[in-house]
């Protein structure tokens, strides 16, 4: 089963935009959902009114799981919602309960979030799974989302957990990253082992670049900016790199990256 939530874990959409674009490629049927009832606070997460058929209706926030049929006996059941605001443990056990009804043995939790990281390189891309989250949960201290508890309750759980969280330029502001979107489908993709549909993500995504290109262009001061992400972009991964080989010439390269890096903190 595959979760994404809207709010503060969901930058431009993406991760939610992952199951959105599921849900229009594949054939997909709602199976069951979580009421709000108790998760929400009202003045955060305000219900929408539209009109359906002539009549004004009040939609409440709520839960929503969907069995998407991949192909021929191939199906993906997948959760989306607002973050909720109250109530975590228990809104994620009621949700695992829901993942053991349809005999659900891996979770897959996805997030979204703004970072430095220049829009002319792959966007950052990190996932980890219940073989790796000791050493992930050495690297990061700090506050967490939904998707982080029910992550760490299905594991506890004995589930089997991976989670997904691309980065995304903060410079260019909150609209739709579709690159973003792509990326996460790809490692998806992956985690899976089946094939998803891309669709017409692939030219959304090249949209999305050249639109920042020329926002770029206009601005010399955030142009430099970029230019100085795409430095230490490079630096980093030529590190990485070098790193894996164990050889004199990557600690030189390392030693240097620290440097530049302290140097850009000043």
């Amino acid at each position: 089963m595959i979760c994404a939530f809207e709010g503060w874990n969901d930058a431009c959409q993406a991760a939610t935009n992952v199951i959105r674009h599921l849900l229009s490629r594949y054939d997909a049927r709602e199976v069951r959902y979580i009421r709000c009832d108790g998760y929400y606070d009202y003045q955060v997460t305000r219900p929408m009114t539209c009109t359906v058929t002539g009549r004004r209706r009040i939609l409440w926030p709520q839960t929503t799981f969907y069995d998407i049929q991949i192909s021929e006996g191939t199906h993906v059941f997948a959760q989306i919602a607002p973050e909720p605001n109250y109530r975590w443990i228990e809104y994620s056990r009621q949700s695992l309960r829901i993942a053991e009804e349809f005999d659900v043995e891996r979770i897959v939790t996805m997030g979204s979030m703004f970072a430095d990281c220049p829009h002319t390189r792959p966007l950052p891309l990190d996932e980890s799974d219940d073989s790796c989250r000791c050493d992930m949960d050495r690297e990061y201290n700090g506050p967490v989302g939904i998707p982080t508890v029910l992550d760490s309750i299905a594991c506890e759980d004995g589930f089997s957990t991976s989670t997904l969280w691309v980065s995304i330029p903060q410079y260019l502001g909150s609209d739709d990253c579709a690159q973003a979107t792509l990326q996460m489908l790809e490692r998806l993709s992956k985690v899976l082992g089946i094939e998803l549909d891309e669709g017409d993500l692939p030219r959304k995504a090249k949209a999305w670049k050249a639109q920042a290109s020329v926002l770029t262009r206009c601005n010399d001061e955030l142009a430099d900016y970029v230019r100085k992400l795409e430095r230490k972009y490079d630096m980093e991964l030529n590190a990485r790199i070098f790193a894996d080989l164990g050889t004199p010439q990557a600690e030189q390269l390392v030693k240097e990256t620290e440097e530049y890096l302290s140097h850009m903190q000043e």
